[in-house]
């Protein structure tokens, strides 16, 4: 989440925790993202027919296919390797701190490595990706909104994101991954809110303004050990130790500049635990093939915590227990030992008019709550609905409505007070999008953004007599897998 300059201005004691973290659409590399329509039918371990490199541009997973044979070349030697592109066009129609519209790119290089096709280990994977953001971050600069605008708004500038090995145990039902890791990419994870573009809807609030630097998580990353256990086809396990801090040691305000190149590999700076206990209804058991039978509709709930013992600012009181807006305060904040968030994320299927149609209607929500005495955000929540197929002959588009909404804490709203300020309460927005699939490779998306009570409610810095005033937001995005 990236955040809004001038939110963090109303909140001076939290100013040097202010980070930029999104949680932007990008799988990791695995066989299955290996289309065999682009492998020659020489690889007998694929079966598929072989297709020109300068024909069938628009059936293709990716839009420059085969290469000429160099990706099934790699894929034998175990190495797979992907290049998205993501731009996008935003403008504010009305209110925000002004009109004003962006651009904003994301390139993403992962580079995976599968080790029994490489050299006969069985179950390891290596993985490596690497990001360039370009463009300018709208949210801070003209909206100064808590809930940024988009997941891949962040700092430009090239970095090293992902740098992990996992290994495989007991036929896939545990695995263990070890090395620099962005933990938006697995936890808290709602398969239907992926559609949207708004910050929150991937890596949501209380997470964002509450773990130091925003928590290891995109832009940014930690070195960390994840372990996962599925003990049946329906429960997944899902378990982390990370370091405390992804900025590491700096000084420096904003942490994507104090880890700019993505290389501050710190191990020193607290420990972040995390865990979640997965939950899947109506789902194919592991190797089974759908068969189009009276299987019930599918669903995904999941519950999960985490904490972090890092040492944490009162928003509101000194170390003597006077408001840090006193004139007699030491102006030293009083410290709290750890700090922690519980969550709860639903998916759920509620209708499709076939069991083997494309058209489903879906709805998600996530809720997830954390101590307003040390944390700038106490609350927050998503929730919305999908339709996927939304007309005849676009089986591979998808319509969403949706929402969200942070809370400021308790003892933050008070400090406001204390210095006379107006006293913050909460943000809303609303969001409607439409991705359309132009080609399995190309899809185009359509967003329309309305903001109430930007910032929660914090006075304008560009017109201080009044408060940021709700927004309207419009924009075009274009995704490109190469």
């Amino acid at each position: 989440m990236a955040f809004a300059s001038t939110w963090m201005w109303a909140n001076p004691a939290v100013a040097a925790e202010a980070a930029t973290s999104a949680a932007p659409e990008v799988k990791q590399l695995a066989d299955s993202d290996v289309n065999p329509a682009d492998l020659p039918e020489a690889d007998q371990s694929i079966k598929a027919k072989p297709l020109d490199q300068w024909t069938g541009l628009w059936n293709r997973q990716t839009m420059l296919g085969d290469i000429g044979g160099l990706r099934s070349w790699l894929w034998r030697s175990g190495v797979t390797v992907g290049l998205t592109e993501t731009s996008e066009v935003f403008g504010n129609l009305s209110g925000g701190m002004e009109r004003s519209h962006a651009y904003n790119g994301l390139t993403t290089v992962t580079v995976g490595l599968d080790t029994q096709r490489a050299f006969g280990w069985q179950g390891g994977n290596f993985n490596a990706s690497v990001l360039h953001i370009h463009g300018q971050n709208l949210s801070s600069s003209s909206l100064g909104t808590i809930q940024t605008a988009s997941g891949i708004e962040a700092d430009p500038g090239a970095r090293l994101w992902e740098l992990w090995y996992q290994q495989k145990f007991l036929d896939d039902k545990l695995d263990v991954k070890i090395g620099q890791q962005s933990i938006d990419q697995e936890f808290m994870v709602s398969q239907y809110a992926g559609t949207f573009i708004n910050t929150m809807f991937g890596w949501p609030a209380v997470p964002s303004f509450d773990m130091p630097s925003g928590g290891p998580a995109y832009p940014l990353s930690g070195i960390g050990v994840r372990v996962r256990a599925r003990p049946t086809d329906s429960l997944t396990v899902l378990g982390g130790i990370f370091d405390g801090n992804p900025a590491g040691d700096s000084t420096n305000a904003d942490p994507q500049l104090a880890n700019a190149h993505g290389t501050t590999f710190s191990t020193h700076k607290g420990k972040l635990f995390i865990g979640e206990l997965q939950y899947a209804v109506n789902q194919p058991a592991a190797g089974e093939i759908e068969t189009g039978g009276k299987r019930g509709l599918p669903g995904n709930y999941k519950l999960g915590f985490w904490y972090n013992n890092l040492r944490f600012a009162d928003q509101r009181y000194d170390d003597g227990g006077l408001s840090l807006a006193d004139p007699a305060s030491s102006g030293n904040a009083a410290q709290h030992h750890g700090n922690y968030s519980v969550y709860a994320v639903a998916d759920q299927m509620i209708w499709r008019p076939s069991e083997d149609s494309s058209r489903t209607l879906n709805v998600f929500t996530r809720i997830m709550g954390a101590p307003g005495d040390r944390n700038v955000i106490s609350f927050s929540a998503n929730a919305g609905v999908t339709l996927t197929a939304p007309f005849e002959g676009r089986d591979s588009d998808t319509a969403g409505l949706g929402m969200g909404y942070a809370r400021v804490g308790s003892h933050a709203r008070e400090f406001d007070a204390d210095q006379g300020l107006p006293m913050r309460s909460g943000e809303t927005y609303l969001e409607a999008t439409y991705q359309y699939q132009v080609a399995p490779w190309w899809q185009l998306q359509a967003d329309v953004q309305y903001t109430l009570n930007p910032g929660a409610g914090i006075l304008n810095p560009k017109d201080t007599t009044q408060k940021i005033n709700n927004i309207w937001l419009v924009g075009l995005r274009t995704n490109i897998t190469f």
